[in-house]
């Protein structure tokens, strides 16, 4: 009996996972503990038949065989960028790369082009959102104006001057441009030529929100799911739900448990595989939940719902995951504290972050906040909102370290 043909995409993915297990000794590793070779992926339940690697295994990876943990399959030098995610995590951009890691496809589906300028207030500072975000951009023929995030009154000013016409931000900055702009006495959509938005996604009732401001400012919002690792994962598109998925991310909505995947219609972790070959993640479990909406003719999945939540201690804010090993390294920066615990809330469009702290007994908070506040923005690249001081013995030993209220008021 002849083994049938591989599709076109297991094809590639056996091109590309070859070269890899000559090259990356973890991507060896996963294919030598699973009894397999990527001569194997021949369809969708061989790629199954592979572990999934988490985040934090990733993570530890990295910090046994700096700096990116065996998973490099491309010479050093053909390295353009390298991008800093909070843990950290250490992510490859290479040279070879000409659409921002896919982003090109969320712009050109949104008919951005020439003629356009596009207000990018992603940060362009150590993470992959802005700089990814502006080569997407720029392949498209449109003209960006480059601010990253913060300075309201300055980028509300520059959208009026330099007739912006489409506007890259969370949804909360964006909320916060429009007030800002209401505030300074403009009148919208009447005095600004912004017609379309790329909108960072939130939980809750996030699509009313887009909707709701869609009528209001005449404009057409547009988002995209996209990881430091991998780049674009899914776009949307024709109005459909959720996100179509990429021809080069092969997905699977999995079991978080067994790694299995799940049928059409489940909710499971979003597993991705990527046809990039210098970063050729196998297997790759994202955290992120998600429900799977339609299948691919390769048995993969093809279109995604939005994202339900996440998979492990991760929480999202701004943008930016922020996980409990984060808040460990804070105290081990700042000695004078003895405990802390952050709490993550949403309150009103903005999420909020307090750190509950123990001083330790020679400690005084006006000796500790500004060098807190600063180790804070050096570890989660995200500015603290307040700082609660506890007696001690408030902040009790088996309490978590990161929690996350979002949910309750979403």
């Amino acid at each position: 009996m002849t083994t049938p043909p591989c599709s076109n995409r297991f094809a590639a993915l056996q091109r590309i996972q070859t070269q890899a297990y000559r090259k990356a000794p973890a991507i060896r590793d996963i294919y030598e503990r699973a009894n397999m070779a990527p001569a194997d992926l021949c369809g969708a339940s061989d790629l199954a038949r592979l572990p999934v690697t988490t985040k934090d295994q990733l993570l530890a990876l990295q910090r046994a065989h700096p700096p990116f943990g065996g998973f490099l399959a491309a010479d050093t030098h053909d390295i353009r960028r390298i991008f800093v995610s909070p843990g950290p995590i250490y992510e490859p951009e290479l040279s070879s790369d000409v659409t921002g890691r896919g982003f090109a496809q969320v712009f050109n589906q949104a008919g951005i082009g020439p003629g356009d300028r596009v207000l990018n207030t992603w940060s362009y500072h150590l993470v992959p959102a802005g700089l990814l975000l502006d080569q997407g951009i720029a392949s498209t023929g449109a003209t960006i104006i480059p601010c990253g995030p913060g300075g309201a009154e300055q980028q509300a000013q520059l959208i009026l001057e330099l007739d912006i016409t489409c506007i890259c931000a969370s949804t909360s900055f964006f909320i916060t441009l429009i007030e800002t702009l209401e505030r300074m006495g403009y009148q919208l959509p009447r005095d600004w030529r912004v017609k379309n938005a790329m909108l960072g996604g939130e939980m809750g009732n996030w699509m009313h929100k887009r909707r709701d401001l869609e009528q209001r400012y005449a404009i057409n919002t547009f988002s995209a799911y996209a990881t430091g690792d991998f780049g674009l994962i899914g776009y949307e598109q024709d109005g459909l739900e959720g996100y179509r998925i990429h021809p080069e991310r092969l997905v699977q909505v999995c079991d978080p448990v067994s790694g299995e995947p799940l049928p059409v219609g489940s909710t499971g972790e979003i597993v991705v595989t990527t046809l990039e070959s210098g970063w050729p993640l196998v297997r790759f479990g994202t955290g992120d939940v998600a429900q799977a909406l339609s299948q691919t003719e390769d048995g993969l999945v093809d279109r995604i719902g939005l994202l339900q939540g996440r998979v492990g201690q991760g929480v999202k804010v701004r943008e930016v995951f922020v996980y409990p090993r984060n808040i460990e390294e804070l105290l081990s920066r700042v000695p004078e504290i003895n405990r802390a615990q952050l709490v993550v809330e949403t309150l009103g469009h903005r999420e909020t972050m307090t750190l509950r702290a123990e001083l330790k007994p020679k400690g005084t908070p006006a000796n500790v906040e500004a060098h807190l506040a600063d180790a804070f923005k050096q570890v989660t690249r995200l500015k603290l909102d307040n700082i609660e001081w506890l007696e001690v013995g408030q902040l009790a030993e088996g309490d978590p370290t990161l929690v996350d209220r979002k949910h309750a008021q979403a």
